[in-house]
């Protein structure tokens, strides 16, 4: 083309730039500008289509501002840009994320006359949903019917109530279900799939139902979405016989399971420790067609790990890769904390090793469970030996890494290095929990240290970590295994004031007592008094 003589129009290479921008998955963008500079190296003017093919090309390799550049260029060379140039340039700014500017580009593009459609609007709705800016969605929505260009429809109401939901903002969402209705938007199977997931996913499961009965009620069909929803709803929910009751009246609407559905039936029968039904679930599942995914062994793989199937646990994690599957950081995280539970802390070392040389990053909770198997089998400085190897790479500890840690550190009578954990937690950006003051404490009474675990109490207390039953029946047996009858019934009092109860160990280290000849007879008396309180 370039070759011939005369040279052909603008319109030839419009043509092959169109055709090229057609290629299916990659467009070649990059190729495209460079043929559109030799046009201009040759003579040749673009016209306005031209230019909206080059704008089309920036925004989509992320060049945004040469997009702008192109709408510079087109006001230079006299062309006034129509509601596709404009559009071009919104989607650009919106699949970068820059979403506060193609919303004022919006308002100025409306008050230069001109019109944008649904489709422009839907764009801009969707960006601002998938970065969960409901603030942005809602304000878009009233501007979109002040311009009054367009109306929104049920998709653009569904797509925001969406947003509100999975931020837990039901009340808002319900707000604008009414308002959608009350403006003759009929709501559709999505928008109800939406607030019966969104009420589930609350704990609201009654209005759930209603909503369900709603939708009935107004002859929208449910679809695999709604059925899958409800399936898990019930499986949570204990009741699996109802989910499995839903599971098959499927096929009497002619509706086919996909995975999601199935995963949400097996996670029942796994969390029931119904294991024979799962695995038949999972053949039925391969026998129709679906084929399992990630999730469906890892839901398996989490029962057979309740159950302390561990061979069959290990068997299921070599079958992944033969299906074309990688398992990810949960269902390692699950099979090594299992191990480490059963004390199998060789195989978890290896799972581990595993994980790394597939490309799999071992997290926090990974780290944490390989700590809990140390510290629970009093191998305290290997234990050690794993934190400093979990700094090392990168990974950083969390309040219930040092909660582990210091409860080992106490177990092995480190009381000191265990205070060296604590007293360290804020400078690392971490408050200690009710847990982690429960485990101090303990170690400090068990160590004899009862002045500082009494004033670890009152620390509690002014850090706005109130004491539960748990810590004062622990300082209480500390006074009491020091023979400091009076201070125990003090904190007994303080407890019962707080609403708090004697446990049974603690009953029965008063009883004991009571027998002891090393107890004066004052003590006893005190002690017979707190039993008639």
């Amino acid at each position: 083309m370039k070759a011939l003589r005369p040279l052909p129009s603008v319109i030839d290479y419009n043509q092959l730039f169109t055709s090229m921008m057609k290629i299916k998955p990659d467009p070649s963008f990059a190729i495209i500008i460079s043929l559109y500079k030799q046009l201009l190296l040759l003579g040749l003017p673009p016209n306005d289509y031209s230019l909206n093919i080059m704008a089309n090309c920036y925004c989509r390799l992320a060049q945004i501002d040469l997009g702008f550049s192109v709408l510079a260029n087109s006001f230079k060379l006299g062309y006034q840009p129509d509601i596709m140039f404009f559009k071009t340039l919104i989607n650009g700014l919106v699949y970068s994320n820059n979403l506060v500017n193609a919303v004022k580009l919006l308002d100025k593009i409306v008050k230069l006359g001109l019109k944008p459609d649904i489709f422009t609007y839907g764009t801009m709705f969707k960006g601002l949903c998938r970065t969960r800016n409901h603030i942005g969605a809602l304000n878009l929505l009233r501007k979109m019917e002040s311009h009054g260009c367009c109306i929104p429809g049920v998709v653009i109401y569904s797509t925001i109530i969406d947003c509100l939901c999975k931020d837990n903002l039901l009340a808002k969402a319900l707000n604008l279900f009414s308002e959608m209705k009350t403006k003759g938007i009929p709501p559709d199977v999505v928008t109800y799939n939406t607030l019966i997931r969104g009420m589930f996913i609350l704990g609201q499961r009654r209005d759930s139902l209603q909503m369900l009965t709603e939708m009935l009620d107004n002859a929208i069909l449910p679809n695999v979405q709604t059925y899958s929803t409800l399936i898990d709803m019930y499986c949570k929910g204990g009741e699996v016989a109802k989910a499995r009751a839903l599971f098959d009246s499927m096929s009497k609407r002619k509706l086919v399971p996909n995975v999601i559905t199935y995963n949400a039936l097996l996670d029942g029968y796994c969390l029931r420790g119904e294991l024979h039904k799962a695995e038949k679930l999972m053949d039925q599942m391969v026998k129709d067609g679906c084929k399992p995914n990630v999730v469906t062994f890892s839901c398996l793989i989490n029962g057979y790990c309740k159950s302390r199937k561990i061979d069959k646990v290990l068997a299921l994690l070599h079958e992944m890769p033969l299906k074309g599957l990688t398992p990810n950081v949960v269902t390692y995280n699950t099979i090594v904390d299992a191990l480490c539970k059963d004390n199998i802390l060789s195989v978890a070392y290896q799972l581990l090793h595993e994980m790394e040389s597939h490309g799999v990053k071992p997290n926090v909770i990974t780290w944490n469970s390989l700590l809990d198997g140390l510290c629970k089998g009093e191998q305290i400085n290997e234990a050690m030996t794993l934190f400093r190897e979990m700094e090392s790479n990168e990974v950083i500890p969390d309040i219930i890494t040092y909660n582990i840690l210091c409860d080992g550190l106490c177990e092995a009578g480190r009381v000191g290095e265990a205070m060296e954990f604590f007293v360290t937690l804020p400078a690392k950006g971490l408050h200690p929990n009710l847990y982690t003051y429960n485990i101090i404490i303990k170690g400090l009474c068990k160590n004899g240290n009862l002045n500082e675990a009494t004033e670890l109490l009152r620390t509690m207390e002014d850090n706005g970590c109130p004491p539960d039953a748990c810590t004062y029946n622990t300082i209480i047996r500390g006074f009491l295994c020091g023979k400091d009858v009076k201070k125990a019934l003090a904190f007994v009092i303080t407890m019962r004031r707080k609403g708090a109860a004697a446990d049974a160990h603690t009953i029965s280290l008063f009883v004991s007592l009571i027998t002891d000849h090393a107890v004066g007879n004052s003590d006893k008396a005190l002690i017979r008094n707190f039993f008639e309180i």
